[in-house]
């Protein structure tokens, strides 16, 4: 077994694609992990805005979750919605684009794209962070665990989805176990308490308020608290990874992980509101999660406290998979349409668009680096792409429904405007409240790489136009080649090329560069080994040229003589053929230079289409 099979696992053909596609069981891991993991950090980074409040902030976390919830209700009837109508995948880019017009498809697209880098990144980042918290003398090789988390989530994507599914299947369920248990207990204790538990291990002591209510307020904590609903819109971007019927699979899929979701939030909420449980602050002494002091309150410090915070640590460290998941798909459907470069279309060994992981793997893994894999910094960076993008698709929808008609499209009409005002108007309360803390990066980020995709679509365009021929096969004027073979010296490897050039044109020129330090043999021999051979066989002999080069250069001579003969023969095609030692192992290659290779980008780049480079190979013995 190679390497790569080892780490990547073997080859899959083409029609082993069924047997990769997914079940729910997997489906949640793999494009429900962000979402169900944001329930980790989206309530306390609600309940991080309302510190000032002291315990009276603590209040407001249930109206501020009932409020998220009910905007997530709306987002997942949209994305059912879209799955069923878009059954081929694509999201909010496809429904965008089909309904909206290119430039609206082309911002949904920037948009989950940035959305997808900050969710590998701040997932990556969290998961280290919340290590950290527990193992302070970690806190050195913050970016060191951050690279490697990254390095290890890029190769499990490579190995494929169903394989990915089934390496996150355990953390990710024992997490969902974990939370749900927790939030059952802890709701069975405050009902029999009559709303008000005694906790196991009482929460830090909040201080008084230092910081009187205001709507702006309300607001900023809603906006922070809507990073919990990033990532909901992964299983309509990849509804093809599931086994068919694929779309009512990626229903049911979606379904349960909004419920999950939706069960976590709420309880988290109402617990964290009746064991007067509250944010304490990030980087400061004493800092304690929130869901740290709810088990801790709620079961105590024991083994179920320590199995719970390792599954909330795994999980945030691994969410990002949400990201490599979709942000492949996503680039493909976009390669498609010609605004992204066409290899990200191409499924690699595992049947997964390879080039899409490593494309994110190198993004997220920059701005770990620009951040220094720190949460708190990229966290003002999140959400704005994911409702941009939710804004869009349901008002994409919108206008599916008006085109298409039919039993039930005006109530999908109201649903999907509904959704698409309410996620709008969040985009301009995250965008307002978060646009100091680093919210313009993002304004930044989404046009600039709209522009990028506009000018890769009119390169593509350029290119079409250039090369595309509707007309028949034009074979009027039709010339051998003038051959141009590059000679070092008399050997089998020259012969070869010789040969080739000889059975193709009756116009060969050897080319050879005397600098001064050889002696002058190939020119006294060539007349014995080259030209007497071919006037006995009734050919023209191949006629050498001996370039003289004072100061050593070897290319250069080459390069001006194939140029200047394009010049001097306007009406002729020009092959050159340049004879290349191949090595059977990769290291011996290092013994060799590697002037052939220099020689043909220069001849490829400086040339024009009359210039055809020819690779003649000498495969050498092991």
């Amino acid at each position: 077994m190679s390497l790569m099979d080892l780490l990547l696992g073997r080859p899959l053909a083409t029609e082993e694609e069924k047997a990769e596609r997914i079940t729910p069981a997997k489906g949640i891991p793999i494009f429900g992990l962000d979402a169900l993991s944001s329930a980790a950090y989206g309530p306390e980074a609600a309940l991080t805005l309302l510190i000032p409040l002291g315990m009276a902030g603590v209040a407001y976390i249930v109206p501020i979750s009932i409020s998220i919830i009910i905007l997530l209700a709306i987002v997942y009837i949209s994305y059912r919605q879209t799955i069923m109508a878009y059954p081929q995948g694509g999201g909010s880019y496809t429904v965008a684009s089909e309904n909206l017009g290119v430039w609206p498809g082309l911002l949904a697209a920037a948009s989950l794209m940035v959305d997808y880098v900050l969710t590998a990144a701040v997932g990556i980042s969290a998961g280290v962070g919340a290590l950290i918290s527990a193992v302070p003398a970690l806190e050195k090789h913050t970016l060191a665990l951050c690279l490697a988390i990254l390095i290890m989530v890029t190769l499990v994507n490579l190995r494929g989805v169903s394989a990915t599914g089934g390496i996150f299947l355990a953390p990710t369920y024992l997490f969902i176990f974990c939370l749900l248990a927790m939030i059952a207990l802890g709701v069975i204790k405050t009902l029999a308490a009559g709303g008000h538990p005694i906790p196991v291990v009482a929460p830090p002591h909040l201080g008084a308020a230092t910081e009187a209510l205001g709507i702006w307020l309300l607001l900023r904590a809603f906006a922070s608290g809507c990073t919990a609903m990033t990532g909901v819109e992964a299983v309509s971007n990849g509804v093809m990874a599931f086994k068919e019927p694929a779309s009512v699979t990626a229903r049911f899929t979606l379904t349960l992980v909004i419920g999950i979701l939706m069960a976590m939030l709420a309880g988290i909420a109402f617990l964290a509101k009746a064991y007067s449980i509250a944010a304490t602050a990030p980087g400061e002494a004493g800092y304690q999660s929130v869901l740290s002091q709810l088990l801790a309150a709620i079961t105590g410090n024991g083994i179920f406290y320590g199995v719970s915070i390792g599954s909330i640590l795994l999980v945030l460290a691994l969410s990002a998979n949400t990201a490599f998941a979709d942000f492949p798909r996503l680039s493909r459907a976009i390669a498609e349409n010609g605004f992204l470069p066409h290899g990200l279309a191409i499924r690699g060994r595992r049947l997964v668009y390879t080039q899409g992981v490593y494309a994110l793997a190198l993004l997220a893994g920059a701005l770990l680096i620009v951040f220094g894999g720190v949460t708190d910094r990229l966290i003002p960076l999140y959400a704005v792409g994911a409702f941009m993008a939710f804004t869009l698709s349901q008002a994409g929808m919108v206008i599916h429904w008006k085109r298409v008609r039919g039993a039930g499209s005006s109530r999908s009409m109201f649903v999907n405007g509904l959704g698409a005002v309410a996620t709008g108007l969040t985009v301009i309360v995250v965008l307002i409240a978060k646009f100091a803390e680093g919210a313009w990066i993002t304004l930044l980020l989404i046009p600039g790489l709209i522009v990028i995709m506009r000018l890769v679509k009119r390169h593509y365009d350029q290119v079409a136009e250039e090369v595309n021929i509707g007309a028949r096969l034009n074979i009027a004027d039709l010339t051998p080649p003038l051959m141009v073979i590059t000679v070092d010296r008399w050997s089998r490897v020259t012969q070869k090329a010789l040969r080739f050039a000889m059975a193709i044109s009756s116009d060969v020129l050897a080319v050879h560069v005397d600098s001064g330090q050889e002696s002058d043999t190939l020119a006294s021999q060539w007349d014995d080994l080259v030209e007497v051979p071919s006037r006995q066989a009734g050919l023209a002999g191949p006629g050498l040229v001996v370039l003289k080069s004072p100061y050593r250069f070897v290319i250069r001579p080459i390069l001006e003589y194939v140029l200047d003969l394009e010049k001097t023969h306007p009406r002729r095609q020009i092959a050159v053929l340049i004879p290349e030692l191949v090595e059977r192992r990769w290291y011996l290659n290092l013994l060799h230079n590697h002037r052939s290779a220099v020689l043909k980008a220069l001849l490829l780049f400086q040339g024009d289409r009359r210039i055809t480079v020819i690779n003649i190979p000498w495969y050498l013995a092991d």
